[in-house]
């Protein structure tokens, strides 16, 4: 059987630990196969328990593999699909080895070396789905398409079954997940996936329909390939200005939208990253939450560069989301509003080089704190979603008794006592169907 090295391709993503397991619990001695055997059952294991995955766990963990390799032909399939010529070639060479492995007996493996147990992996269920790595959709089709590979008649099949993934899903951690955060180690700029990002939808955002639909369209538009604009949402703390911006990622996921986070102190690492991400087959958003810069701060600068200058266009498979609480992000002070004075003398260039960054966001998008009323319908709409056993004068008077003692009026504000009431619920046993456990 052969070995990782005699890959051409898909040797570099990935962890590889237990493919040596693998092929020490095959040819070692016995006592050295009893052990890399229990090495494989209990790696095994826990990649289940962090994916999720279920059926055959030994081609799940090869699926994974080849799901996860970015490297020039899934790359290239992933955009363009099938490419053609030596790489394909490089390909099915792959795919051959791969076959091997597929084909391995672990009832057969776990007679041989003395553990039985792993003749349980070959058909693994688990119990409810709590992986902390994929989304339950991704989680289903790698567990699909491990088994669409254990049945391909040849390696070319595989190749073909692959090639159809990588175009429907994607590949590695990008095509994989839908958002991201940016990580610096050893010097080295890394994307990494957010693996657990609310649930939240636009139409769960009681109010602001205009708002909404305003982000919705540009969108839209950004994802048809139409000219879209670099977009902040601007207002008042707690209006759903951020979750409106999760609930796209959770809406155009399938149409190949991915987010990530970049954070202030990150901005000089704009450049790169765009390099990264712009020739991949999806549309990006660059999503900067609460932004804002104190007078001193200078990073605002990187900003205005990607947005608006410098030699190189921005793609166009990149735009960039911002929310803030300001709607001119570089606090002003009344300093420069002042008379020249000698240490400036041309102050008024200074005041406007510090407000052009709001103007470089071709979509302004206002979230104002909701009336008395309509905070209460946000309140009702919102209790009414959730069941709240509560009379109309009686939930209106916890909405009067919870804004006053916390932010006001605000859709966060309405959340924040819904969920006190639901809780309240719940430990006291009135509401319906639910567990108590003491």
């Amino acid at each position: 059987m052969r070995e990782l090295t005699e890959l051409l391709l898909f040797r570099e993503t990935g962890e590889h630990r237990l493919l040596d397991d693998f092929h020490l619990a095959v040819r070692d001695s016995w006592e050295g196969a009893h052990a890399a055997a229990g090495r494989l059952l209990r790696g095994l294991a826990a990649m289940a328990g962090e994916t999720g995955f279920y059926g055959n766990l030994w081609h799940d963990y090869l699926t994974s593999i080849l799901v996860s390799d970015e490297n020039s032909y899934s790359l290239s399939a992933e955009r363009r699909g099938a490419p053609d010529g030596t790489v394909r070639g490089f390909a099915l060479h792959d795919m051959a080895i791969f076959r091997e492995w597929f084909d391995a007996d672990l009832t057969e493996l776990a007679r041989k070396t003395g553990v039985p147990e792993l003749s349980a992996a070959a058909d693994y269920r688990a119990d409810s789905y709590e992986g902390k790595i994929y989304s339950r959709r991704v989680r289903t089709a790698i567990c699909e398409l491990s088994l669409e590979l254990a049945q391909a008649e040849d390696p070319e099949r595989m190749l073909n079954a692959l090639e159809i993934f990588y175009r429907r899903i994607g590949v590695g951690t990008i095509g994989l997940h839908k958002a991201f955060r940016l990580r610096e180690r050893d010097g080295r700029l890394q994307i990494e996936p957010v693996t657990q990002i609310a649930d939240v939808r636009l139409d769960d955002l009681v109010g602001y329909e205009r708002a909404k639909q305003l982000l919705v369209d540009n969108t839209e538009a950004f994802l048809c390939g139409a000219p879209a604009n670099n977009c902040l949402l601007y207002g008042d703390a707690g209006t759903g200005k951020s979750s409106s911006v999760k609930a796209l990622a959770n809406t155009y996921y399938d149409r190949g939208l991915r987010i990530i986070e970049v954070y202030r102190h990150e901005l000089r690492y704009l450049h790169e990253l765009i390099g990264r991400i712009k020739r991949r087959n999806y549309r990006f958003l660059l999503y900067m939450d609460d932004l804002s810069f104190e007078e001193f701060e200078t990073d605002y600068k990187y900003l205005k560069a990607v947005i608006e200058g410098g030699l190189e266009k921005k793609p166009d498979n990149v735009l960039i989301y911002a929310t803030s609480n300001r709607r001119h992000l570089i606090r002003e002070s009344f300093s420069d509003k002042a008379k020249l004075s000698d240490d400036d003398v041309h102050r008024s260039d200074t005041v406007q080089e510090k407000l052009s960054l709001f103007d470089r966001f071709g979509l302004t998008i206002y979230y104002g704190a909701p009336t008395p009323l309509e905070y209460r319908e946000i309140v009702r709409v919102l209790a009414e979603r959730e069941g709240v056993r509560l009379s109309g004068e009686e939930l209106l008077a916890e909405a009067n008794r919870w804004q006053l003692k916390h932010a006001g009026y605000s859709g966060r504000t309405a959340r924040q006592l819904i969920d006190d009431l639901v809780g309240k619920e719940v430990l006291a046993g009135t509401r319906p169907g639910e567990e108590q456990h003491v």
